[in-house]
């Protein structure tokens, strides 16, 4: 085999599961095929991430990408292109070459679906965000929207009502599809403002966000509302192209808090996987735990999944 461990992926997921199996004492693969540290790379500013007092992103990817490497983890900048898992060793090909390995951490991560308006990039990071836990403090006392009716939605419009002056929760349809407890929470939320049936048509503003343009889907009339912050909570899409087969109905890998997959020697880390909350601190968490669990996989022959 060419390495003990092979980790796709270079977020906070993969490099925790990168460092982990290095300091197990694995031969470790990071294959990353851009820059490291995921979604974390274009996060102006990251607070949440415990005994960090506030970093740019891509200066905390970069930090974590160089812990893996400290630790002895060898890192490849290659796009994946091909995955064979079931057997032993599993290959992983790329557009450098095709490895081998005893094990495999999949955490290739998540994005946001982007908004589909050309003002889209302008504002993003300038009022434009895809993750209200990450960048609602930035916006306390502020007006902001949450684009969106989803579970996702509702609880990004719940956890900015405690920061912020209004909400408005704007989406296509005339009911929200989040689940009906989502509902009635926001419902109690006093500055939470509901626009139903509503699309969103464009975004305003200098420097900085302002304004919202949206249209009725009924009527077609249009308004703007002032606005400094937008949220879209418009879904995720996981990046598990690759991964036919072994996924669950939104697309994510099926692996529980153990990060283990239906897959001997296969784990799953960070936002590939299916799991409640999506956070920087979360992913780390994973990649350490499957990180763990491939060294007592590769370690215990007879019986590699106890």
């Amino acid at each position: 085999m060419d390495y003990e461990l092979i980790v796709i992926g270079a977020g906070p997921g993969g490099c925790s599961a990168a460092l982990y199996g290095a300091r197990e004492g694995l031969t470790t693969l990071l294959v990353e095929p851009a820059a490291p540290g995921g979604q974390m790379s274009v996060t102006a500013w990251v607070e949440n991430y415990p005994g960090v007092p506030g970093a740019s992103g891509q200066d905390l990817a970069n930090a974590m990408l160089a812990g893996a490497k400290a630790a002895g983890a060898t890192f490849l900048q290659a796009q994946v292109t091909g995955l064979h898992l079931t057997g032993s060793p599993k290959i992983v090909e790329t557009t450098r070459g095709a490895y081998t390995a005893g094990a495999v951490v999949l955490a290739m991560g998540a994005a946001p679906r982007k908004l589909a308006l050309p003002e889209a990039e302008r504002f993003l990071g300038r009022g434009l965000s895809y993750c209200a836990t990450c960048d609602g403090m930035f916006f306390r006392n502020k007006d902001v929207a949450v684009l969106g009716g989803g579970n996702g939605a509702a609880a990004s419009a719940r956890s900015l009502a405690r920061l912020c002056r209004q909400v408005h929760v704007i989406f296509r349809k005339e009911h929200m599809s989040a689940e009906a407890r989502e509902q009635e929470a926001l419902a109690a939320c006093p500055n939470v403002i509901l626009h139903p049936g509503t699309l969103l048509a464009g975004l305003s503003g200098g420097e900085q966000l302002e304004a919202l343009a949206l249209e009725d889907r009924a009527t077609g009339r249009w308004q703007e509302l002032p606005c400094q912050g937008l949220f879209a909570a418009i879904g995720r899409i996981p990046e598990t192209v690759l991964l036919q087969g072994q996924l669950d109905a939104y697309g994510y890998l099926q692996a529980g808090c153990d990060c283990r997959t239906p897959l001997p020697g296969v784990f799953a880390a960070g936002d590939t996987r299916s799991k409640q909350l999506r956070q920087l601190v979360t992913a780390a968490a994973d990649g350490a735990t499957a990180a763990h669990l491939a060294a007592r996989y590769l370690g215990d022959s007879a019986s590699p999944e106890t």
